[in-house]
């Protein structure tokens, strides 16, 4: 979701241009976006796929909602907004008269309000409470997990999502100096332990790493990936953004497997399983930003994109 504002009303995207030409937004067609944040690529899809065209709105943060009906308050009668995780959408789209969808996305990550925003503690570059929750009225916060789990809990957690090699050690200095309770007090503790790396920050991992903890959000991606599936039509595309190693493997890996008719162990000399793709790849390798957004948007640097399209299954 990360996004640059020029102004209050503009918005650009991170890889704006490529997940509509990809997406291929049909006029009058049912869309999902199910990370909402600033509205930019659900705009995008409105403005595509007018003048009846409709979009099902997801985001956990209620900010976000607030702010994007607002901003798009000229489309609000072809949005509908639902303050829940994307991960939900199996359940809520067809109560709210969205299947047989014509696209979806997930934009996964953080938006720029959200890391602009001190009080919400997702950045260590600005003082703020250790929260880190995208909704902010439900679970356990960094903070809780930072000076509540045991040792080894924490370095798992670290090394699980953050894939942070000196885990144990961070997960062992944090123990020895809490209670810990914003941002700057984790950051400056780890920095003053752990030299830096380039001009990466030795607290990126660990924030990474808390932020996925608190949020659930590999398990969202997995819920979230298989109702995306179920809720196409044949010839729907479903786009997923990802903006670290984690998350883009997952998605890599799973629209390789729906998109192979025999998944059998390769050592097996012939096909067993009468597995059937259901989905065709659309973007062979992941999509990245160019140059030139890079310029505009750094953050859009980590961003990869990859495509399917659902096949239609014969029966």
């Amino acid at each position: 979701m990360t996004e640059q504002a020029a102004n209050n009303t503009t918005h650009i995207p991170v890889l704006f241009d490529e997940v509509l030409t990809l997406l291929q937004p049909v006029v009058n067609g049912r869309f999902i976006d199910g990370t909402l944040g600033a509205g930019g690529h659900t705009e995008g899809l409105l403005a595509a796929s007018a003048p009846d065209g409709r979009v099902l709105a997801f985001d956990r943060d209620p900010e976000a909602i607030a702010f994007t009906q607002t901003r798009l308050a000229d489309y609000n009668n072809r949005i509908t907004y639902v303050h829940a995780s994307y991960a939900e959408m199996a359940v809520i789209a067809p109560t709210q008269g969205f299947d047989q969808i014509d696209g979806i996305l997930l934009d996964l990550g953080l938006s720029s309000r959200q890391l602009g925003d001190a009080s919400r503690g997702f950045a260590f570059m600005q003082t703020g409470p250790l929260d880190m929750r995208f909704d902010p009225t439900q679970g356990p916060t960094a903070a809780n997990l930072v000076n509540n789990l045991d040792e080894s809990e924490l370095a798992n957690i670290f090394w699980r999502y953050g894939e942070e090699r000196r885990s144990r050690y961070i997960a062992k200095i944090i123990v020895a100096n809490r209670p810990l309770h914003t941002t700057s007090e984790l950051a400056e503790l780890i920095a003053s332990h752990i030299r830096r790396s380039g001009r990466i920050h030795p607290a990126t991992q660990v924030f990474q790493a808390l932020r996925i903890a608190v949020n659930g959000e590999l398990d969202a991606i997995e819920t979230g990936v298989q109702a995306a599936i179920e809720l196409l039509q044949p010839g729907g595309r479903f786009a997923v953004i990802s903006f670290h190693s984690l998350e883009d493997r997952f998605v890599k890996n799973t629209f390789r497997a729906l998109s192979r008719d025999c998944i059998c162990p390769p050592e097996q000399p012939f096909c067993t399983c009468n597995n059937k793709a259901c989905v065709r790849l659309i973007t062979r390798k992941a999509v990245k930003a160019s140059e030139a957004e890079i310029n505009i948007n750094p953050r859009s640097r980590s961003a990869r994109l990859r495509v399917i399209e659902k096949l239609e299954i014969a029966a």
